[in-house]
């Protein structure tokens, strides 16, 4: 938290891009530590009966941030300065050092590793780069292009030599075992999936809330309050039905909301209204509620207690990873569908031929939402213009919605693998299926 909270106060007095980049690295860095640990304490701290309701409480608490954080950060940003959204995250950090030496209790259990898996950090970095990175340039590149490839095939060979090592290393970054549990497995490809679709299809909303319909940052937070509302109300409720029935139904009944969600995502249009829209992300909200509490119930509740660390960092690394995996395949199937509309809908609306350079630059701004208008550009050609690029973004982005709708449902599935976690109590094994 002191670390996060420094780095926050650095961004802010930052004067250049790199100083920026170099302190949210750091950011970053610290904010990792933090969430892995929270789990691992509710884990050592709940009992099994319990447990379930503490981690609906947490998906609360996070929902709530949500909603808050993108209001706050759009009302500073506008009457304040950018700079003020990371220099508020020091009084809170320092608010949260104190309560926390006063309240939390240091939970570590006597055969806990006690070092740092060097090797298996690198290689997974390594690994996780170099598939993200293809993914991100391979609309630029081409998928048939041997620098697309090159990346893909280091990212292979580096999740292969991975996994052989963590079965090598006496203290692995993540213990191989773990996954012989099949409800663990499946709660971390769950969470993976969750996340590309949810992560993956949000990321396009936000240029469609500001870019199309043109709500500032604060509007645009405001608008998305159903789905953090639904997560903030459906978290505690998840955790108290799952505490009854077990996760598997809750977890694919909520991966089912979802994927009808994104679905009813992909029908949005210029002139959608705030109702329909609403009613598309309460129905998102309502869906990841029990997948958020469920999934991270089923990581954390079937790893045994001195690993309940290493699996609150699974859960974390499993929505990060879903995360910028959605973010990247998505935008490929975003730019990949822009690419090959834009040019015939320029065309159809009698507009003035592009050159290539042109239609790529026209392109980039498109992909977010940005008409690509001059300055001096006559109004009714800029109206024009502004009409094409939001026909032919919404088409990128009903397909991008499409395929995250078809991730959430292949995700049902998988809900149906996962069941209450089995290492309730301390000294259960990992490997028991």
């Amino acid at each position: 938290m002191v670390g996060f909270a420094a780095a926050s106060g650095a961004i802010g007095l930052s004067d250049t891009i790199p100083l920026v980049v170099v302190f949210r690295v750091l950011q970053g860095l610290f904010g990792a530590l933090l969430m892995p640990a929270a789990l691992g304490l509710l884990r050592a701290t709940f009992p099994a009966e319990k447990l379930n309701m503490a981690i609906g409480i947490w998906g609360m608490v996070i929902g709530a941030s949500t909603a808050g954080g993108p209001i706050l950060g759009g009302v500073l940003v506008e009457h304040v300065n950018w700079q003020s959204v990371f220099f508020i995250n020091v009084p809170v950090g320092v608010l949260a050092v104190v309560l926390g030496v006063m309240i939390l209790l240091d939970h570590r259990a006597e055969n806990a590793p006690r070092s740092f898996d060097i090797l298996g950090i690198a290689l997974l970095s390594t690994a996780m780069f170099c598939l993200v990175w293809a993914l991100i340039k391979a609309p630029e590149w081409g998928w048939g292009d041997g620098m697309t490839w090159l990346f893909l095939a280091v990212a292979v060979a580096g999740f292969g030599l991975f996994a052989f090592w963590e079965t090598r290393v006496e203290e692995p970054l993540i213990p191989m075992a773990l996954f012989r549990s099949v409800p663990l497995s499946a709660g971390v490809v769950l969470m993976v999936m969750m996340a590309i679709a949810f992560m993956g299809g949000l990321f396009f909303v936000t240029f469609y809330l500001q870019n199309v319909h043109g709500m500032s940052p604060v509007d645009a937070g405001l608008h998305l309050l159903p789905l953090t509302g639904m997560m903030i109300v459906g978290s505690p409720l998840a955790g108290a039905m799952i505490t009854k029935v077990g996760p598997r139904i809750p977890l694919a009944g909520g991966m089912a909301f979802t994927a009808l969600a994104m679905y009813g995502m992909s029908t949005l249009e210029t002139g959608t209204g705030s109702g329909l829209m609403s009613l598309w992300f309460a129905l998102l909200g309502l869906g990841l509620a029990p997948v958020m509490v469920g999934a991270t119930e089923v990581i954390v509740g079937n790893a045994p207690m001195e690993l309940s660390g290493v699996a609150g960092g699974l859960q974390q690394a499993a929505m990060q990873i879903g995360g910028s995996l959605g973010t990247a395949v998505l935008g490929a199937v975003m730019a990949s569908k822009v690419d090959s509309d834009l040019a015939g809908n320029w065309a159809d609306a009698g507009l003035p031929e592009l050159k290539p350079e042109q239609l790529g630059q026209a392109s980039e701004a498109v992909q977010v939402g940005v008409p690509p208008v001059t300055e001096g550009m006559p109004e009714p050609l800029a109206a024009k213009v502004t009409e094409v690029a939001h026909d032919t973004f919404l088409s990128g982005m009903s397909l991008a919605s499409l395929v995250a709708a078809g991730v959430a449902a292949v995700a049902v599935l998988v809900a149906l693998l996962t069941k209450r976690g089995e290492n309730a109590e301390a000294g259960a094994g990992v490997g028991h299926i």
